[in-house]
């Protein structure tokens, strides 16, 4: 504190990356400070927006709590969460929430000796870290006998997935009980239930290579003696164009990559799947790669999950015929019909593989692709469609069948989890896809920001307007 005996010094906005520098304020002089910036620079000011940017002083450096600053101001809150994060702690307290800063790699914050540690700790007791509002909602709940919920919320990439699953991850070790009734513990299928999600919900971003691509909110239910009880997860819309479409640098969904991957030899000879992604149009529109995770390990992993998850293996199949048909089907091609307007397919190969591991009859579904039938009045009339309309029914046909297979993966998952505890409480968690903006925009990512927006107004108007009308009430 000695070196700034005296010396005042104030924030200063730059052009570049840096956002802010620290400046000492030289004189003021009618109303005008004069500020010194790092690089001998001197900048005028205001002497009220001087008082209004003034730096904390030495104290408040590393500040566990930005709410106990004594200037709160947009480049105090900006250096202290960047002084923090160079020396990895990601985790910082802003009054009632706390804040993360995304490190972009797995730092060994999150063993189970750090869970003992937060473990009934008052939040003063210990450094900021999501345990610690995690073990608060805990105890609130059972203190208060009330649900409990978290928001977590934030831009594409900033880490929510993970911070959710290591939310969920806690209360499954600090509340652990009972065993479910395929003879598996439920933390461990709650657990399970993330990869299994992941691979048909997620898919590479160019701003996140594990993206959530819906939302979800996860209730963990409780038994009133705190106990683990079961869970569900609620899914919200399912971004199905991807299925069809996705820009440069993007991915499809996870598990069309992962069935290519090879890891087990016999998939893709089951499935009648060349194993090179380029064969689907579907699926290679951006890009096939992605840096950050092996799609082998993944495989692996989304494996692992359906058998912990008590999945039977001709539901685990079932599942991969379909997500490999869906590959199939979209490349089945349509060309004019000589003379015609008409559609006809090109070749029977991919529709006879879709067919086939669909289940259904091959000709019959070209035949109704090509000609549906519409009823008009109380008669069934078969309608020729262009090339145009036969490849927008193969397209809307695809995404549907997928977002069904999704929707079916959740409803089991669901039914997994269930147990015969009586619940007394829940604590849930809001994860949703994170606000983007692309060069393309489709319709589910305006409902994704839109949402975003609506969350953040909720919590602006839980933060500080229903918090002002207590202070008021109190006076």
């Amino acid at each position: 504190t000695k070196a700034n005996d005296g010396k005042k010094f104030a924030w200063c906005p730059t052009s570049g990356d840096e956002g802010y520098v620290k400046g000492m304020l030289k004189e003021v002089v009618d109303g005008t400070a004069h500020i010194e910036r790092p690089d001998g620079k001197v900048v005028k000011m205001k002497e009220e927006d001087f008082f209004d940017e003034q730096c904390n002083p030495l104290k408040f450096d590393k500040i566990e709590d930005m709410a106990n600053m004594t200037f709160l101001n947009e480049a105090s809150v900006l250096y202290n969460l960047k002084s923090r994060y160079e020396v990895f702690m990601i985790y910082t307290y802003s009054g009632l929430f706390c804040v993360t800063v995304n490190p972009y790699k797995m730092l060994p914050v999150y063993n189970s000796y750090i869970i003992d540690c937060y473990r009934g700790k008052r939040r003063s007791e210990m450094p900021p870290h999501l345990y610690s509002i995690a073990d608060n909602a805990y105890h609130d709940m059972l203190r208060n006998r009330d649900n409990q919920s978290m928001l977590i919320t934030g831009e594409s990439g900033a880490g929510k997935t993970v911070n959710t699953k290591k939310v969920i991850q806690y209360f499954s070790l600090v509340a652990a009980g009972e065993k479910c009734s395929n003879g598996k513990s439920l933390e461990d299928q709650i657990v399970a239930a993330n990869p299994a999600m992941e691979a048909f919900g997620n898919a590479k971003t160019t701003r996140n290579d594990n993206s959530s691509r819906f939302g979800k909110f996860i209730r963990i239910h409780f038994a009133s003696s705190g106990k683990l009880a079961s869970g569900d997860i609620e899914t919200y819309l399912l971004e199905k164009s991807r299925v069809t479409f996705q820009l440069g640098g993007e991915r499809n969904y996870h598990i069309f990559y992962q069935l290519l991957s090879n890891r087990m030899p016999e998939l893709p000879t089951k499935l009648l799947l060349a194993l090179d992604p380029y064969a689907y149009w579907s699926i290679s529109q951006g890009v096939i790669e992605n840096p950050s995770m092996d799609d082998g390990d993944e495989l692996e992993a989304t494996d692992g999950s359906f058998k912990i998850l008590g999945f039977s293996q001709d539901q685990i199949d079932g599942i991969y015929k379909v997500s490999a048909g869906i590959m199939h089907l979209l490349n089945i091609m349509f060309k004019k019909k000589q003379r015609e307007e008409q559609g006809e397919p090109e070749s029977t190969e991919d529709a006879d593989k879709a067919a086939f591991l669909f289940g259904v009859n091959s000709a019959d579904m070209l035949k109704y692709m090509c000609q549906p039938r519409v009823k008009v009045g109380s008669e069934y009339v078969s309608k020729s469609q262009t090339v145009n309309q036969c490849e927008y029914g193969r397209n809307a046909l695809g995404k549907g069948i997928f977002e069904k297979l999704f929707n079916w993966i959740a409803t089991n998952i669901n039914e997994a989890l269930a147990t015969k505890i009586a619940k007394a409480f829940f604590i849930g968690c809001l994860d949703i896809a994170g606000f983007e903006i692309f060069d393309f925009n489709t319709f589910e990512q305006l409902c994704i920001n839109y949402t975003n927006e609506k969350l953040q107004q909720f919590f602006n108007h839980h933060m500080f307007v229903l918090e002002q009308e207590e202070y008021k009430r109190e006076g």
